[in-house]
């Protein structure tokens, strides 16, 4: 299931074409408020003005929103990208789903408005949420971090950031986390760029999960350390979106997409297992990464993993030689994990600490659980003491990045804790 601009085909962008009729489903009634969540994974829908902070100088190479046989499209230098209904599969058919060439009136109107998202939001009982770009941008920026001209490039990076925090989250700041993207070209401005947002009480910044698949370096060099220093010193999560390296674990060409949707966890167990083996978290033991729609369930598998490399070490003594701290140790200091629908990684506790799972809708996307996340949730987590679930939808996130829990009143309406 491509999830990212990079693993977008052709035939994907162009599946369907401008007469495609799209329809909505019923509106949906609000649904009880079970326990209230805090999503750490959403998607944002970005403006036609998204770019009018770049400088007037640098404005002709920025992206620009044009149209294209009655279409919506953004022309980033000589690639056109259409809005897709992947982006805004919320309240759609699923038959729909990878619909192409929307318009911006083809999606649920929160797909790309505040005041409408906060409302859909109170529907599910949503009390925060953390968004990542749409699909055109790449969910660690790489559309942008590519345009040629560097100061151009970075000079979007900064544009998206600031609407991001100024417009998007800043129009609703108790209800929507404000997630930078990273400026993967230069290590050094990507710093930057954490230190002036922290100064703003930003806390999370969407990083990709392999930077090698990227061409750039890869987490096991020290080109990355100046970023690195930067988020471990701001307290800044580093969100690992799956699908940010461009690709989607694919064991064949052929594999068709049921297949790869069985798969998705897949990239994150790659990812958490050479990002801890990177050392990262051994020269950085404060910094914090978040494995983002990874999953939860598999954890149990990698710790067993994990044990086993640890008891071979003297096979690698080199290696070794530099670990400080067993790997293990790593994973359940430095890593935090979220959750879709993962009913048996509830029941390992045992292995995977509660303090280390956050909950994630990923609205409007077609993973996304909306608008039956609370019937979800319930059905995983209601067999679970009251203050692991608390940690769970909410504590969790509001501790990691930085953001008040859910206040007092929407506790108390709710079913599990206004009972307590």
């Amino acid at each position: 299931m491509p999830s990212d601009i990079d693993s977008l085909s052709e035939s994907d962008v162009f599946r369907i074409g401008a007469d495609h009729e799209l329809t909505f489903l019923p509106e949906p009634e609000p649904r009880e408020v079970w326990c209230p969540v805090i999503s750490v994974d959403d998607h944002a829908f970005e403006p036609p003005t998204l770019f009018d902070r770049v400088p007037a100088k640098l404005r002709d190479n920025a992206p620009k929103l044009v149209e294209i046989d009655g279409r919506p499209a953004w022309l980033i230098g000589d690639k056109r990208f259409f809005f897709t209904g992947m982006d805004g599969a919320a309240n759609r058919p699923i038959s729909e789903w990878r619909s192409t060439r929307m318009r911006r009136e083809d999606y649920r109107r929160s797909v790309y408005d505040t005041d409408a998202r906060v409302k859909d939001m109170d529907l599910v009982g949503v009390w925060a949420s953390l968004c990542f770009p749409s699909i055109t941008w790449g969910f660690a920026g790489t559309s942008l971090s590519r345009i040629p001209d560097q100061e151009t490039a970075y000079a979007c990076v900064q544009a998206y950031n600031d609407w991001v925090v100024e417009e998007w989250a800043g129009s609703h700041p108790d209800r929507l986390i404000p997630c930078q993207l990273t400026y993967l070209a230069d290590p050094e401005l990507a710093a930057k760029e954490i230190y002036r947002n922290a100064k703003r009480s930003v806390h999370a910044v969407s990083f990709t999960e392999n930077p090698a698949a990227l061409g750039y370096p890869s987490v096991h060099s020290d080109h990355w350390e100046p970023f690195w220093r930067a988020c471990a010193e701001t307290e800044t999560s580093i969100n690992l979106h799956i699908g940010s390296s461009g690709r989607i674990s694919c064991p064949s060409p052929d594999s068709p997409v049921p297949a790869q949707v069985a798969l998705f966890p897949l990239n994150g167990i790659e990812t958490v297992v050479d990002w801890i083996f990177s050392g990262i978290a051994q020269r950085y033991p404060d910094i914090r990464i978040v494995l983002s729609e990874a999953g939860i369930s598999w954890v149990p598998m990698v710790v067993e993993r994990l044990h086993r490399a640890y008891r071979q070490r003297e096979a690698e003594p080199d290696f070794w030689a530099g670990v400080k701290t067993h790997p293990v140790d790593v994973l359940h200091r430095n890593f935090w994990f979220t959750s879709i629908e993962d009913p048996s990684a509830f029941r390992r506790l045992d292995i995977i600490s509660e303090d280390r799972m956050m909950l994630e809708v990923d609205f409007p996307h077609t993973d996304s659980s909306w608008p039956d996340s609370q019937a979800l949730f319930r059905s995983e987590l209601e067999a679970l003491p009251t203050e692991t679930i608390k940690k769970i939808c909410y504590g969790n996130a509001a501790a990691l990045y930085h953001h008040p829990e859910p206040p007092a009143s929407m506790r108390a309406a709710s079913t599990l804790l206004g009972a307590a």
